[in-house]
């Protein structure tokens, strides 16, 4: 085996990893965040109306989240690592919901949810910046 695949190997490991890490933290954000939302409306500071749109909310908070930790840990594919942690965090849910529940169905709610995860993780992709920032100053020119 060559150096480079060996590199590439690795380097699929790492993004594998940061990706798998940063689903299992947005997961763990929006899960928090439904409690907070929970306990604001059993206080009556929220409306009970409100709830699907505060499950969509916590969705792309912690895809937001998981999506920062993931593209600063892996910088050079900012975006497709975003997406990537997105989908991961609705996976995570999906199973959930197919688990707990006896079926689900994409249409009472489902896509809002698929799409609220890729929006998170995408603006996170986009947004955080990843990567080394270049210095302004210009390199020295050689003399002959």
């Amino acid at each position: 085996m060559r150096k480079t695949e060996e590199d590439q190997g690795t380097m699929l490991l790492r993004y594998g990893k940061s990706i798998l890490m940063g689903g299992l933290t947005a997961f763990a954000v929006g899960l928090a965040l439904l409690f907070l939302f929970a306990a604001g409306v059993s206080r009556g500071l929220l409306e009970e109306g409100l709830r699907y749109q505060l499950t969509v909310v916590s969705c792309v908070m912690g895809s937001f989240a998981g999506g920062i930790l993931a593209v600063r840990s892996c910088p050079a594919r900012s975006l497709f690592v975003g997406l990537a942690v997105g989908a991961v965090l609705f996976l995570v849910q999906l199973t959930l919901g197919l688990l707990l529940f006896e079926g689900i169905a994409l249409e009472s709610g489902g896509v809002g949810l698929l799409f609220g995860s890729l929006c998170g993780g995408a603006a996170a992709g986009i947004l955080s910046g990843g990567g080394k920032k270049k210095n302004g100053r210009r390199p020295k020119r050689r003399t002959r």
